[in-house]
């Protein structure tokens, strides 16, 4: 992709606009997770050190193009602040106009981030109108925001276009490249672990796959479909009945490509999902009527962690069982500890999978964890991003 990066493009004296993905978890006004802010510190200390003017931009939440006091991002510059040791100059307000004296009276290696980008209605609509107000503010652009790229919103789609200097950020082209590098070049065998509640949800991705991996293992509420596909008794569990005859194509695709495509053998069952349910294990692949599938059994966690013992990459994207709920989270947490242990190219991607990776305090084990859940999973699809194309030269 013929994309400038920021070490590419003169900063110093310059009004650069940096997009960032400071969507994190809030809870009473708190912090919850603050690993987004961290991973855009090397971008913003580089544009700090060529002395630019710093204008961060970001969104939070969905409050709907009206202001939500809860889903102000005054407390990201105050943690912003703890991490790059300076002032951080905060503006209530995301419009050209309302910030005009403050970016005038910015010095260099100064840093300003802007209120909020969704409490302007024209950020999700795509505002070609807002987005011209934001280019006011700067001369170069910079896109870190790798979580946002999918999205074709005024800062991320629309005002790339209307700067002349534009470019990405080094979060961005490290996400970019190893992702990228899955489907052109992994090192073999190549394993990707699928999870997550609906086979609808990962069609595209499972058929973009197919081609380029050596084996699938299948698990989550997906799983009962392709089971289900196979005329398995699945009792209680969820089934996409829809997607029955799509399931069928799938693993008809996988002997084609001479792909192993492994469902589960064994679950954990229960009659409701509930931290008190009565929980059991199956002898094999069936489930008995009026049961859930919940989580991969003993026999399915030990037939995935061979394969992933023997994979040079691995890709993880969707937890294996219903993970949030204690008696149904060993499936999802053995996966994870056993891809973590791998030496190879691991990489998890997915918003559930990474909520599972932090809930397990294996953050710092994989290669790569991706900051872009719905990014990460059209770019593995092999669709254009919005924000990505609005970059290239």
């Amino acid at each position: 992709m013929p994309i400038r990066w920021i070490d590419q493009i003169p900063l110093a004296q310059k009004r650069v606009l940096i997009r960032v993905d400071f969507n994190v978890p809030m809870k009473d006004g708190q912090i919850i997770n603050d690993s987004r802010i961290k991973a855009v510190l090397p971008t913003l200390q580089y544009a700090i050190d060529q002395k630019a003017k710093v204008i961060l931009a970001s969104h939070l939440g969905r409050p709907k193009g009206k202001k939500e006091e809860a889903l102000s991002l005054e407390p990201v510059a105050q943690r912003l602040l703890f991490y790059i040791q300076k002032e951080v100059l905060f503006s209530q307000d995301c419009t050209a106009y309302a910030n005009r004296k403050i970016i005038q009276d910015m010095k260099e290696g100064d840093v300003l981030l802007l209120e909020n980008l969704r409490f302007h209605p024209g950020e999700e609509a795509g505002s070609e109108h807002f987005a011209t107000q934001l280019s006011k503010y700067c001369d170069v652009y910079i896109d870190d925001a790798f979580g946002a790229v999918h999205r074709a919103h005024a800062s991320v789609a629309i005002l790339p276009k209307l700067v002349k200097e534009k470019g990405g950020g080094f979060l961005l082209k490290k996400e970019l490249e190893t992702l990228s590098g899955l489907l052109h070049a992994p090192k073999r065998p190549f394993t990707v672990v699928l999870g997550g509640s609906k086979v609808s949800d990962k069609i595209d991705l499972i058929k973009n796959l197919l081609p380029k991996v050596d084996t699938m293992l299948i698990g989550g509420a997906m799983a009962y479909t392709f089971l289900k596909a196979q005329g398995k008794e699945v009792g209680s569990s969820w089934v996409e009945v829809d997607k029955l005859g799509l399931a069928k194509n799938l693993l008809k695709e996988a002997q084609i490509h001479q792909v192993q495509f492994l469902l589960p053998v064994d679950h954990v069952i229960a009659q409701e999902l509930s931290s008190g349910a009565s929980s059991k294990t199956t002898s094999d692949s069936q489930i008995p009527q009026g049961w859930r599938g919940l989580d991969i059994g003993p026999k399915t966690i030990e037939l995935f962690e061979t394969q992933i013992r023997k994979s040079e990459t691995i890709l993880w994207n969707g937890p294996v069982g219903a993970f949030e709920v204690e008696p149904f989270s060993m499936g999802t947490l053995k996966i994870a500890q056993a891809i973590s242990k791998n030496q190879g190219c691991t990489i998890v991607g997915g918003g559930d999978s990474v909520s599972a990776v932090n809930q397990f305090k294996l953050q710092f084990k994989f290669f790569h964890v991706s900051t872009g859940g719905g990014a990460s999973l059209e770019l593995l699809e092999g669709k254009t991003l919005p924000g990505i194309a609005a970059l290239e030269l």
